[in-house]
């Protein structure tokens, strides 16, 4: 059958029942780790081939975010929560777009609007070491902005990458357009850190860590301290797979913006359960 398992039991069971043939069956045993160096490297092969020839329409895939929910009596309240994601990986480069969109009514008024889209190219030029590119959309009016456009680009390393385990840092400059729900917009540098944190705990759990922090500040140095804004959002999720392509999801987010539009709250948080169906 070719089945590493299987294989691995019946040659233990070999070794035990018949130890004077012990030289012979490690000698079948070699012979069956040369088959398998080979198959795994004609597999190799034909992947890295089937990489090259894809066009940019292939070998994409993607997961779908879904949560909802709906009161009344004396609070009526409605709300919806949905997210895309899509990733392409290819040999030295990989690609990311992400849409997200929060939206909540209670009691008639408008609670919650959030609308967020992204792309980010990388480019893998070393074992661990990665450039990126990030284009991003934000659009949240209870926190008093109607858009807020943000591009960076640098350089990130990855810690840890196993089937257990994934973590990787990324930094570098950016620049931030704002605009405003009261008509005004500001447009800054900035610099931005990313932290992603994959840990695979059991066979069906697994928890995610994803920080960004963005730090801007104004076009003159006196301007720093008074113009200056920091964004941090972080997300913790908790997966847990129901199926091959089905999870549910716990996840708590924090928004942070340390100097806000007047009458908005420099935090937000988040906490909700989805469905996420991957593709």
């Amino acid at each position: 059958s070719g089945d590493e398992k299987k294989v691995a039991t019946v040659i233990g069971l070999a070794r035990s029942t018949w130890p004077e043939e012990r030289s012979t069956i490690d000698a079948i045993n070699d012979q069956w780790k040369i088959t398998l160096a080979a198959r795994r490297a004609a597999e190799a092969e034909a992947e890295r081939t089937a990489l090259i020839n894809a066009d940019m329409f292939d070998r994409w895939t993607g997961e779908g975010e879904l949560g909802a929910f709906q009161s009344s009596g004396n609070t009526e309240s409605v709300g919806v929560a949905a997210a895309l994601r899509l990733d392409r990986e290819g040999i030295d480069w990989t690609h990311s777009i992400r849409l997200r969109a929060d939206y909540q009514r209670q009691n008639g008024s408008t609670s919650r609007e959030q609308f967020a889209a992204s792309y980010e190219p990388r480019w893998q030029f070393d074992e661990n070491i990665f450039a990126y590119g990030l284009a991003q959309y934000e659009r949240d009016r209870i926190q008093g902005f109607s858009s807020r456009y943000s591009v960076s680009g640098g350089l990130g390393y990855r810690i840890l990458d196993n089937p257990k385990l994934k973590l990787s840092l990324k930094a570098g400059p950016a620049y931030r357009v704002t605009d405003f729900t009261d008509g005004t917009s500001a447009d800054r540098l900035a610099g931005l850190v990313g932290i992603d944190f994959d840990w695979q705990m059991l066979d069906r759990l697994k928890l995610t860590q994803d920080v960004e922090a963005l730090a801007e500040t104004g076009g003159e140095a006196t301007l720093i301290f008074d113009g200056a804004n920091t964004t941090i959002n972080l997300v913790t999720g908790l997966d847990f797979r129901v199926s091959n392509r089905l999870r549910s999801r716990l996840s708590y987010k924090v928004e942070y913006d340390s100097n806000p539009p007047a009458g908005s709250e420099g935090t937000d948080t988040l906490t909700r359960a989805t469905l996420i169906y991957g593709f």
